[in-house]
């Protein structure tokens, strides 16, 4: 496996948590949520820039932001009570599946 991808899973994991985390600071009111919501994006942006070594930026950008997008949307549902509706589900499907073929189809994707 791609080096580059196992840090492109860790970027999305801390842009999850940095995002959910932007939801619970509440307006950075709540110091401990807002210090969350800085180290998660920090971690993100960090690992996002090891990732552009081996994996071109498109193609990493895509699959950051489809996959952040759902795990958000997950999070959402049983953090904070927000389940999306069947339309939004279905936008989230085409992006899984953007992003499934994408990484089987590609030729811009080194495996």
């Amino acid at each position: 496996m791609n080096i580059g991808f196992i840090y492109l899973s860790i970027a999305i994991v801390a842009e999850v948590i940095g995002t959910s985390a932007l939801k619970a600071s509440e307006e950075f009111s709540k110091l401990w949520p807002s210090i969350i919501v800085i180290a998660g994006y920090s971690i993100a942006f960090y690992f996002l820039s090891l990732v552009l070594k081996t994996v071109p930026v498109g193609v990493a950008y895509a699959i950051w932001s489809g996959v952040g997008i759902v795990l958000i949307a997950i999070v959402g549902a049983l953090l904070f009570k927000q389940v999306p509706d069947t339309p939004a589900m279905i936008g989230m499907g085409l992006i899984i599946t953007g992003v499934i073929v994408m990484n089987f189809f590609s030729k811009t994707i080194s495996h």
